[in-house]
């Protein structure tokens, strides 16, 4: 299996955060045209940050980093560290 095979199916993965966890947040890994992101998405669904990543590795480490806050912080400290706006 060749790099192109790991990233194709690298690319929407979606990193689930503990559904005891108070964030109520999931953890997108994208790859599109203008190459790799990381979404933090909220409780409905929508896309409360996005970060650009320079490549693979660099997104599965930030999206590792981001659901580990999630779980461990508490919901205010959470949205504060990556500056997201309160929940309705």
């Amino acid at each position: 299996m060749g790099a192109d095979a790991v990233t194709e199916r690298s690319a929407g993965a979606i990193l689930e955060v503990d559904p005891a966890s108070p964030s109520g947040c999931s953890v997108e890994i994208r790859r599109d045209e203008r190459g790799w992101s990381v979404a933090i998405v909220d409780r409905l669904g929508s896309d409360a940050d996005v970060r650009a990543c320079r490549d693979e590795t660099e997104a599965w480490g930030y999206a590792s980093t981001v659901r580990q806050h999630a779980a461990w912080l508490s919901p205010e400290r959470f949205r504060g560290y990556y500056g997201l706006k309160p929940e309705a």
